[in-house]
């Protein structure tokens, strides 16, 4: 194994051993800094030249099956790397920059599989969004920042379900980020024409029960899947918004209509993960949920706010509640 390759399979061992969720290579003028993100805090690394940083490059893009020689234009791949018996994906992304390109590596771990009733902080905040998986028909939504545990927490969600029903369920995922048991999954492909929109309609000739859409973009993709919750297929999906209620907001800046949001939209669920104190039976990271269903959901289609209303808990009451109880 060469130096450059050996030096590669090291940073990553020594990424996972640290539970890091993702690497970032950031290239300066002479140097390129590298920094592992810990629960959810950007950790400095170490420091590479550029012209070795150039040679590590390569050999990441080759390994995840990028074109080396494409320097201009953002590119993804993907490695699978096993450590003791354990079997890691790794999401790679290149952004070209002034001479140069920089590099993210998102770290998916097996463990990020936790038992669904480990996700949640609360458990009564899980059973609450049980419920709204046990209907026939509409649309839930997650939301949160970037690395906040929506994928995990569909994925989780998603394996649950299936083990108490028998469903066709279908997922279109960009990219598919772990293979699922029972599941068609579904990659979208923009080059290839496998659109989001594309996928969703091939998808429903599949005559499926639940619908798992990896996110929200664009208007197409929103007014399709809104389409397809109307016709009769439970839809749960992802969007970027900054909390619950500005989820809404972002719906309607997609031209979705009010009483399309009062017709389809079961649940709004924003999460946030905290950081926990070190307990033995509890995880490192936890979720706490804003969570919008029935009339608090209704009343903020309406435009009035949920924050002044009792049955809903902010995350700024929840962050209270965890400290209370001494979590963090």
């Amino acid at each position: 194994m060469s130096q450059i390759a050996k030096y590669a399979q090291d940073l990553l061992v020594s990424a996972i051993q640290q539970t890091a969720s993702d690497i970032h290579f950031s290239p300066y003028t002479e140097k390129t800094d590298i920094h592992f993100r810990i629960h959810g805090q950007r950790i400095f690394h170490s420091s590479l030249p550029i012209p070795s940083y150039q040679k590590l490059l390569a050999y990441y893009k080759f390994i995840s099956g990028m074109d080396i020689g494409e320097v201009t234009k953002p590119q993804n791949g993907t490695i699978e790397h096993r450590l003791n018996q354990s079997l890691f994906n790794l999401r790679l992304s290149t952004l070209p920059i002034i001479g140069c390109e920089s590099l993210a590596i998102r770290i998916l771990s097996p463990e990020d599989q936790l038992q669904l009733e480990r996700l949640f902080l609360f458990p009564n905040q899980l059973k609450q969004i049980e419920k709204c998986l046990s209907y026939s028909s509409g649309m839930i939504l997650f939301t949160g920042a970037t690395g906040s545990g929506k994928t995990t927490t569909l994925y989780a969600l998603l394996q649950s379900l299936l083990k108490k029903h028998s469903f066709q369920a279908i997922t279109l995922e960009d990219p598919i980020e772990k293979n699922l048991n029972n599941i068609i999954q579904v990659q979208v492909n923009e080059r290839a024409g496998i659109t989001y929109d594309a996928g969703l309609k091939a998808a429903l000739r599949h005559d499926p029960d639940l619908l798992m859409v990896g996110e929200i973009r664009d208007k197409e993709t929103a007014h399709f899947a809104f389409r397809a919750a109307l016709s009769g297929h439970l839809v749960i999906s992802t969007i970027h918004a900054k909390d619950a209620y500005g989820t809404i907001r972002r719906l309607e800046e997609m031209k979705i209509k009010s009483s399309d949001l009062e017709q389809t939209l079961i649940a709004i669920a924003a999460q946030q993960l905290l950081p926990l104190k070190n307990h033995e039976s509890l995880p490192r990271r936890a979720a706490i949920v804003e969570l919008l269903d029935g009339e608090t959901l209704y009343q903020a289609i309406q435009g009035r706010p949920p924050y002044y209303q009792t049955q809903f808990q902010s995350f700024a009451s929840l962050r209270r509640k965890a400290y209370a109880l001494g979590y963090i």
